[in-house]
């Protein structure tokens, strides 16, 4: 009776696990890529592995839009997209909207081999020592003082508003208060020269200003109160048409903070650029795809 072959090994090599995956490696020289074990042992979709495995092999310039992964995977353009999204949000994926010189704005796709969270910082390196820099620009309502000789009295002083102030900020005290009034006064003749003030009405009119600083308006728009609408017969002596209005008048309400510009995202189907609050799919791919 002849002898039972078997194509199995006679015996398994020391140290090599009962079972489990046994590794049969070959030194490899060209046409390889080195992948952290970070994406490689991923939880979750092997799709988003596979992408992101695909990602770090392809050379630098090759198209990532949906349809050119597509034509490179069978998975659909949702599980496509899925996966560019959590690479994205994990750090290994960056899609940045760029200006190019002759203005056409185009989406850059950047592939870290390691998260961007990741990533160590720069070390800490001597600070530079502080240069000379410009000096304090001047606002727009306390450009000139009166005259010359009123010097330092009608510098512009910054206000903040009761409750604007930055956390740990005092806010200002009535001296600096009473400087802002002065300020805010001294420049209405930037706007209108024929709000020219003289040091004595100055000094009768800053209450009145200062009393609207403590209410929270903003000095720029104090100043534009008062010198909004004047009537064409003003010709001298402007300091009691400003105090009837600082008596009369409410003061003028904050401005509104500007709006936020919404953000450019990449298409996940195209990587057309578009603004929207999150990633999603533009509105041609979607015409296209209805």
């Amino acid at each position: 009776m002849a002898d039972t072959q078997s194509s199995a090994p006679s015996r398994a090599r020391a140290g090599t696990p009962a079972a489990g995956v046994v590794h049969v490696r070959r030194r490899l020289t060209a046409n390889f890529t080195i992948l952290s074990n970070r994406l490689a042992q991923r939880p979750g979709s092997a799709v988003t592995v596979g992408v992101g495995a695909y990602l770090l092999s392809v050379p630098d310039g090759v198209p990532v839009s949906i349809d050119a992964l597509r034509a490179h995977f069978t998975e659909s353009r949702e599980r496509l997209a899925r996966a560019l999204n959590e690479l994205e949000a994990e750090g290994f994926l960056e899609r940045v909207v760029v200006r190019e010189e002759n203005g056409r704005i185009r989406t850059r796709t950047y592939v870290h081999d390691v998260p961007r969270a990741d990533t160590p910082p720069a070390p800490d390196g001597p600070a530079p020592a502080p240069g000379p820099g410009p000096g304090p620009a001047p606002a727009e309502a306390c450009e000139e003082a009166p005259d010359a000789a009123s010097g330092a009295a009608h510098e512009a002083v910054p206000y903040a508003a009761p409750g604007a102030h930055a956390p740990g900020e005092e806010a200002l005290g009535e001296e600096a208060v009473g400087k802002a009034a002065e300020a805010v006064l001294a420049s209405l003749r930037v706007r209108d020269p024929r709000l020219l003030l003289s040091r004595r009405d100055i000094a009768r009119l800053s209450p009145g200003v200062a009393a609207w600083l403590r209410l929270g308006a903003e000095p720029r728009r104090i100043a534009e109160a008062l010198a909004a609408d004047l009537p064409s017969a003003l010709t001298h002596r402007p300091a009691g048409l400003l105090a009837y209005r600082l008596r009369a008048w409410d003061p003028p309400a904050a401005a509104p903070p500007p709006r936020a510009a919404v953000p450019w995202q990449a298409c996940d189907s195209c990587e057309r650029p578009f603004r929207g609050h999150a990633p999603a799919t533009c509105r041609e791919c979607l015409a296209e795809a209805a």
